[in-house]
């Protein structure tokens, strides 16, 4: 529909506006010099079936349809175009300079105004020095954010009445502007465990990593040193401390510049899964147990430092090696000649199936309890392997299984 078409005109309301509050619908109506009618009229040209129609609202509104003397719309479809027609930076001058804190909650309850709308409103809401749910206000302000960008709302409505639906939804999306939104806002402060997954989300902006920073809070410096994608101003700022330099190490996207930076934590270096070659074999060269006890566990070896390892002879650094899932078949193929490997590589996701398939034969208890947790054993296997109480709940807790299972929408085996 097109509002310019009933501009001065009047409509038949029946029931109830629904994503506007009552007085805000009305205002929208005068704005657009629409007539609101109650009661049919030859006035009349257009129909609109709100919410909380009676019986009698009902039955008028099927026989104005059936007679097709005018048209008829949901309510929905022209709040959709009410809101097309708002403008953001009016609305939000409006509710600036009125403090009309009751008409900037509607507008967030609205489910028709646009994310990006609704995020700036957000902005504008005072929560009172109050957490989420302190207050009925606050309350409604919270689950209106969670309602609007939890994935799949439909199913767990409860979990936008909890802060762990917070948590979740920080979790979940990868939406720049709202993981910001939720950062800025006040009651935030009192919940670290949100604070963590913002702070660790790859999602987030440098910019709002240094404003936690700035907060000189030691748990949310520690958490923060976890991320990833950190840039050096933020990293050159966190290795001042040891602790916090030694997460970094383990955990930072690593270039050139930043692996000499952090070089003197060598040992812990050696397990960060951004190693190029280069840097692995520098490394390597150190010559230092610690080190390749780390390399070997490294999900990102190289296939030159694996023969590297290899060559050392070392019974302890082969067991890594083999459960490694970076090695390749050729080294996994070779390694299945020897038993005593046996057990690594029933531990390992890249060993071959038909080895697996071998290796469940030997029906050895340690050999098939890594199995059970194994995510490319066969889903016959873990079948099998199921029915024995020694290995149920490893299975259940493999996640292969548990998305077979999930895909076959069977539920769990008993």
């Amino acid at each position: 529909m097109n509002l310019e078409t009933i501009k001065n005109k009047a409509i038949l309301l029946f029931g109830k506006s629904r994503a506007f509050s009552a007085n805000e619908f009305d205002a929208q109506m005068k704005y657009h010099k629409i007539s609101v009618l109650q009661e049919y009229s030859a006035d009349v040209v257009l129909v609109v079936d709100g919410k909380m129609m009676t019986p009698y609202e009902q039955n008028m509104s099927d026989e104005l349809y059936e007679k097709q003397k005018i048209g008829a719309i949901s309510i929905d479809v022209l709040e959709k175009e009410l809101v097309r027609f708002i403008d953001a930076d009016t609305l939000l001058m409006s509710l600036k300079l009125s403090h009309d804190k009751d008409r900037l909650i509607d507008f967030l309850k609205n489910s028709m105004v646009s994310d990006e709308l609704f995020l700036r409103l957000l902005k504008m809401y005072s929560w009172g020095g109050e957490d989420f749910f302190d207050n009925d206000e606050n309350r409604d302000v919270t689950a209106a954010l969670i309602g609007r960008f939890y994935e799949n709302i439909e199913r767990n409505h409860n979990v936008q009445y909890a802060t762990t639906g917070l948590y979740h939804l920080v979790l979940q999306t990868k939406d720049l502007k709202l993981l910001e939104a939720i950062a800025s806002l006040e009651p935030i402060k009192n919940h670290f465990k949100i604070v963590k997954a913002l702070v660790t989300h790859e999602n987030i902006s440098q910019k709002v990593l240094k404003k936690f920073l700035k907060e000189d809070d030691e748990n949310v410096k520690e958490a923060i040193a976890y991320n990833s994608n950190l840039e050096k101003s933020i990293v050159q700022e966190l290795i001042k401390n040891k602790k916090f330099a030694q997460i970094i190490a383990r955990n930072i996207k690593l270039d050139d510049e930043i692996f000499a930076t952090l070089y003197k934590y060598n040992s812990i270096l050696a397990s960060n899964e951004t190693l190029d070659e280069s840097m692995q074999k520098k490394l390597f060269l150190l010559d230092d147990n610690e080190i390749h006890f780390a390399l070997s566990a490294n999900k990102n070896l190289s296939e030159d430092m694996f023969e590297s390892l290899l060559e050392l002879d070392s019974d302890a650094i082969n067991k890594l090696l083999y459960e490694n899932s970076a090695c390749s078949q050729e080294i996994l193929i070779k390694a299945y000649q020897d038993k005593k490997n046996f057990l690594s590589l029933s531990a390992n996701i890249a060993t071959p199936r038909d080895i697996i398939e071998e290796l469940y034969q030997l029906s050895d208890e340690k050999i098939l309890k890594n199995l059970a947790k194994n995510e490319s054993t066969p889903i016959d296997i873990l079948y099998q392997l199921q029915l024995d109480s020694r290995f149920e709940r490893y299975v259940k807790e493999n996640p292969a299984f548990g998305k077979h299972i999930q895909s076959e929408n069977i539920g769990w085996l008993v």
